[in-house]
């Protein structure tokens, strides 16, 4: 705890507006990346599969970009954000399965959705970082033209895909 200035005590962890900025985004990214992981094992196997599969991996490698940055920056984890991220991806999987509505081609493009969002979530914060780069060293050694360049791919391909997916799951419910 540390003193504030109208006195009592506040959390010493996020008191930055960039440290919370950095903090919701790490939820994010859990989330992202195992929600990647989660839509490349349900459809192993096929050519979505194998999309998946670089998807994943750059968005982990994404998270880990973050993470670095972080320690970088001194920007202590906020525990509360993670089990918050971990919880919505644990959620996700009965959401995005295909049991609530019987149907796994709308789980799966429902799935593909959000996470296009998440990356494009992803894009805004790498973005903003660009912005203030000569405001923090640690910025200034962290590729953001990289991520963002990757983030913007990420889009791409998951609009691509989300769109073939929703065409599967719209197409379906119309012929009942």
């Amino acid at each position: 705890m540390v003193p504030k200035a109208e006195g009592g005590y506040a959390s010493a962890m996020a008191d930055e507006p960039l440290d919370v900025y950095l903090n919701d985004h790490l939820g994010g990214a859990m989330l992202g990346s195992d929600l990647a992981e989660q839509i490349r094992d349900r459809s192993e196997g096929t050519p979505l599969g194998e999309v998946m599969t670089r998807i994943a991996d750059e968005i982990e490698q994404d998270r880990e970009a973050l993470l670095e940055l972080m320690d970088k920056m001194g920007t202590e984890r906020n525990p509360v954000k993670q089990v918050g991220g971990w919880l919505a991806e644990k959620a996700s999987r009965v959401k995005f399965s295909g049991i609530g509505s019987g149907e796994p081609d709308h789980g799966m493009f429902m799935a593909l959705e959000t996470l296009r969002l998440g990356v494009a979530g992803k894009k805004c914060l790498w973005l903003a970082l660009e912005r203030v780069r000569d405001s923090h060293p640690a910025l200034a050694e962290t590729d953001l033209t990289l991520l963002i360049s990757r983030a913007s791919a990420q889009e791409e391909t998951l609009e691509r895909e989300r769109l073939a997916a929703g065409e599967r799951a719209l197409a379906a419910t119309s012929e009942a």
